[in-house]
């Protein structure tokens, strides 16, 4: 059974040796893509959570460029209301000159 001729001529499922490590082969294959494929999940889940992370940076990134966006439009409204204040008490100094100096 150990040398080649015997090896070939004895029916590997009559021996308990033959039958035993075929099994520990296909239990080694099995273990060994169990884990390539634990290794696959692995490295997806840490490309997600590469992902999450940069979502999460550009998230706020965003957050400050709209809190810069609203400040400014803030800014921009308060002015606006100046502006149009300033634009009323021009137009009622004008219409007051024009009725004092009959126009």
């Amino acid at each position: 059974m150990v040398d080649g001729a015997s090896h070939t001529s004895v029916d590997p499922a009559n021996s308990p040796l033959e039958t035993a490590l075929a099994r520990l082969s296909q239990a080694i294959g099995r273990l060994e893509a169990t884990a390539q494929r634990r290794l696959e999940a692995d490295a997806s889940v840490d490309g997600l959570q590469d992902e999450l992370q940069r979502l999460g940076e550009d998230r706020s990134q965003l957050a400050a460029t709209l809190d810069t966006a609203e400040a400014r439009v803030a800014r921009l409204e308060d002015a606006n209301r100046e502006v149009s204040r300033r634009l009323v008490s021009a137009m009622e100094s004008i219409r007051s000159v024009l009725e004092t100096h009959g126009g």
